[in-house]
């Protein structure tokens, strides 16, 4: 008997096959938090280098879109900011330290973009489209129909989907996932389990 899950393994894996027919990515466009490093229990931030702790695999598969000749775009919603948490300098000083350990491992970012506005303030929170306008202004070279969005929340996908991007569902554990991930599988065109899940399917 296969269980829901099963099924949408089964799905996911038949749309990969189908979407990615005759497709060669330019930009993976990655969130952080879930996808890159450890997501924090629902009410708690990153809000300093210390809290960051990378996920197993997260450098080797960024690595692997460097080797492969793909720009890779961090774009992450930091609503700690405008909550009072943290500055958007501790964002800025996070991402230096991480581009800092991810060159220890051969990886590197391209740019990173983060929206540090409250909900409905703004056109840069996902799934509004600002940072990859922001990512355009900066690479005039990326197009949609070239670029994936790699995720773990159905903004990300949302995010994605609304531009025309291929969308990559992070999944991880059932137990911990966020609110709306069910949508997110359904509306995604490929489920993974980690990062270097994901980046493997954008490349086979």
């Amino acid at each position: 008997m296969f269980t829901s899950s099963d099924r949408t393994a089964r799905d996911s894996a038949a749309k990969d096959v189908s979407s990615l027919a005759g497709v060669r990515f330019h930009t993976a466009f990655l969130d952080r938090d879930g996808v890159i490093n450890q997501k924090l229990p629902e009410g708690e931030y990153v809000s300093s280098w210390e809290r960051f702790v990378l996920l197993p695999g997260a450098a080797l598969a960024i690595a692997r879109l460097n080797r492969t000749g793909l720009r890779v775009v961090v774009v992450t919603n930091q609503r700690g900011v405008a909550l009072g948490k943290y500055s958007a300098e501790t964002v800025t000083e996070i991402h230096s330290n991480l581009q800092r350990e991810l060159a220890t491992r051969g990886a590197h970012v391209d740019a990173f973009y983060f929206c540090p506005h409250d909900r409905k303030q703004c056109d840069c929170r996902k799934p509004q489209p600002g940072m990859f306008h922001q990512a355009q202004r900066e690479f005039p070279e990326i197009e949609a129909g070239s670029s994936c969005m790699i995720g773990d929340s159905l903004s990300d996908i949302e995010f994605g989907r609304a531009l025309g991007l291929f969308t990559v569902f992070v999944a991880g554990d059932p137990l911990h996932r966020k609110p709306g991930a069910e949508n997110a599988i359904q509306l995604a065109d490929s489920v993974a389990e980690n990062l270097l899940d994901a980046v493997n399917r954008i490349l086979r």
